[in-house]
């Protein structure tokens, strides 16, 4: 009977991801198919302005993809999954917010690791890559507004639920703490679909899973992901010659 629950959690932690790889490459596939019907209707979407299409899109499909990767196991099996589960059973304390910038020092450390051994023994890899965010050229205070929003406020609640609130609260009851932090940490850097970023969020997300652990909330997480994101916003966007600068 113990190796069957031990075959049982082994294809649990093995189905889990890809339930959510699936759920969140179907909310984007719904998207898409939505956004091909309003066209067939007639709608120009080619007169919106592409900033404002990217933000509402961009939430669009975070959204779907919570409501998928949530909502159908429950209503087919019942299986509720609650504020507790995710880690956001109360409000952040202050407690939550001074671990932010603790888990930002970690990061720092543990990117620039992974970063060194992987630039040492993957060479294929284009490490400067500019990272693919869906805006560019931002020629007023309402687009930067409306970039700002979707990638400093929408993306991480929505990824700290999916992934950190989701899928590792889930993982951690069927497997070590230590695999349930790879396979999450894999798979959100299998979602950005680039190679330079994924080693760095590979980081950035071992990271936000240990802060998960020892705070027992996923407020931390979604601070620290909003500060990564924040700062990266800032070199992107508003001062982007800062880091050339920097580098020589």
């Amino acid at each position: 009977m113990l190796r069957n629950f031990s075959k049982r959690k082994a294809l649990y932690v093995v189905a889990l991801p890809l339930w959510v790889f699936f759920g969140f490459m179907l909310a984007q596939a719904v998207f898409l198919a939505l956004m091909t019907g309003v066209q067939a209707l007639g709608v120009p979407l080619d007169n919106i302005n592409p900033i404002i299409l990217n933000t509402v899109g961009g939430a669009v499909i975070y959204t779907l993809a919570i409501l998928i990767v949530l909502g159908v196991p429950w209503l087919v099996k019942k299986q509720r999954t609650t504020e507790g589960d995710l880690g956001l059973k109360s409000l952040p304390t202050w407690m939550d917010i001074l671990w932010a910038p603790a888990g930002a020092v970690v990061y720092i450390i543990l990117t620039t690791i992974v970063t060194s051994l992987a630039m040492a023994f993957l060479p294929f890899i284009d490490y400067t890559q500019a990272q693919e965010t869906g805006f560019s050229e931002l020629a007023n205070q309402s687009e930067y507004i409306l970039a700002f929003l979707s990638l400093v406020i929408i993306a991480p609640i929505a990824e700290e639920v999916l992934f950190r609130g989701y899928l590792f609260g889930k993982l951690r009851k069927y497997a070590p703490v230590w695999v349930s932090i790879l396979v999450t940490s894999a798979l959100f850097a299998l979602v950005h679909f680039q190679w330079n970023v994924a080693l760095d969020v590979f980081a950035l997300s071992i990271v936000l899973c240990l802060l998960r652990v020892v705070s027992g909330s996923l407020w931390p997480s979604i601070l620290l992901h909003m500060l990564k994101n924040g700062i990266a916003f800032y070199f992107l966007f508003i001062n982007p010659t800062l880091l050339s600068t920097l580098g020589g």
